[in-house]
């Protein structure tokens, strides 16, 4: 058992809410300070979610404080991805093994449920309305105005985590205070609008319930996720300029005429698709890297506000759920040593961070432009037919960021990029659309993996 602290969380979202969980039953003292009201008592406005993939690093984080059941009671199994051609053909690619899923959870369900999980604990209190105006690194005080009084607080804690997002004040905050601060944030050239498909007249679901539905499009994608009530949240990735983007949709009939030819089948089951398109914002897409992550042996950035990446692996969420989980293992390694926590922490995280954020960009030309590709899909057939052969000697790169969270992020990509290699020559293969299945292509592979 570790000396109770008190412990102050700059932030209220999914990484913020699980953080206080596992340390106020530790017994530490708790107050977390969020910038924007209690979503739970408002009407939040739709249009810049993008719907969640919980996946086994997420659920392991939620199984080890004894919340996993409450979520799996907003979670959809999705066991592929539903790949909706132009022409109007579908095909279903599996994500590992028969029963292997990720889960669709609406972002806001999950941040609600888990303050009201993190509410339970007696010693957690959570403080609305109030952003971060500046942070005291000598004296350990947060400061804070609230958005509907204006009137500035402060905090004094034995320790704090800034955990407030992808734009995190408490991040801005300790850069502008530190000596050699490296950040660097990345925009990708396409920004994304959330859209809808609703339920049918019955409530039901239009389109199969237990996937992930992507209409890839080459330099631009739509992609929708099953949600509890029957509806689907859909969401368009498109460029910001070019031929084909956001800038050349600004009428009605221009965005008709975009979706009747790029997604002729998605347009009947969007009876609101012009209202939504246009009353919903066009967002943009960021990758945060930032280091150090850890200040003075009392201060940790986690979450998003250490390691923001971009949606297209379904890992930032799942991610920063692991990070709770190191975290806490360290507590249970070095108990009061909170320098050793931290230092620990900092270096195990940080290059797993980046390598996510690495990966997640390499899945978004993945899922626009290679999830219709012939030559990509024979590729992974033989990948999986050779992995169902030779468990021991071959794990899908997938399978290892997605269902394998004893493996490291930084790990799995170097695996995957040693298993690409391998892939690329396989490939090249004279007939290899014929031999797939030949012994001479799995001699090949084993030849390589020696």
């Amino acid at each position: 058992m570790q000396t109770s602290k008190n412990i102050n969380i700059v932030g209220a979202g999914l990484v913020d809410s699980l953080l206080s969980i596992y340390l106020a039953k530790r017994g530490h003292k708790v107050k977390v300070y969020e910038r924007l009201p209690d979503m739970r008592k408002i009407s939040m406005a739709a249009g810049k979610s993008i719907n969640l993939a919980l996946s086994d690093r997420g659920w392991r984080g939620l199984e080890a404080v004894g919340i996993a059941d409450e979520i799996k009671k907003i979670a959809i199994p999705m066991y592929g991805r539903q790949i909706h051609n132009k022409d109007g053909s579908q095909v279903f690619q599996a994500y590992g093994k028969e029963d292997q899923a990720i889960y669709s959870v609406s972002r806001g369900e999950i941040n609600m449920r888990l303050m009201d999980l993190a509410e339970q604990q007696p010693n957690v209190k959570i403080h609305f309305d109030e952003r971060c105006t500046s942070v005291d690194r000598a004296s350990l005080t947060a400061n804070f105005e609230n958005n509907t009084t204006h009137q500035h607080t402060s905090s004094k804690s034995d320790l704090l985590f800034g955990a407030d997002g992808a734009f995190a004040g408490s991040r801005l905050n300790l850069q502008l205070s530190s000596d050699r601060f490296e950040y660097n944030q990345h925009y990708i050239s396409a920004g994304y609008k959330e859209l809808i498909i609703p339920p049918g007249p019955n409530g039901e679901f239009l389109l199969e319930k237990n996937a992930l539905h992507i209409w890839p499009r080459g330099s631009f994608m739509m992609i929708a996720l099953p949600n509890m009530d029957g509806n689907f949240t859909c969401t368009l990735f498109l460029p910001f300029e070019g031929e084909k983007s956001f800038a050349n949709l600004t009428t009605r009939e221009q965005v008709k005429k975009f979706f009747d030819e790029e997604f002729s089948t998605a347009v009947p089951l969007m009876p609101t698709l012009l209202d939504d398109f246009f009353a919903n914002p066009t967002s943009s897409l960021v990758t945060v890297k930032c280091f150090p992550w850890t200040f003075d042996d009392k201060i940790a950035l986690i979450g998003d506000a250490a390691h923001a990446i971009v949606p297209f692996f379904g890992q930032g969420m799942n991610c920063g759920f692991e990070d709770c989980v190191v975290l806490n293992g360290l507590l249970d390694k070095h108990g009061d040593n909170w320098s050793a926590i931290m230092d620990e922490y900092q270096t195990l995280r940080k290059p797993d961070g980046d390598a996510i954020a690495d990966m997640a960009i390499a899945n978004f030309i993945e899922m626009r432009d290679k999830t219709a590709d012939k030559k990509f899909l024979l590729q992974k057939k033989i990948e999986a037919r050779f992995a169902a052969k030779y468990p021991e000697k071959w794990i899908p790169f997938y399978t290892m960021v997605t269902y394998s969270p004893d493996i490291r992020y930084s790990t799995a990509l170097k695996e995957g990029q040693r298993q690409q290699a391998i892939m690329d020559k396989v490939m090249a293969t004279a007939d290899i659309e014929t031999k797939w299945e030949s012994e001479e292509v799995e001699k090949l592979i084993l030849k390589e993996i020696q």
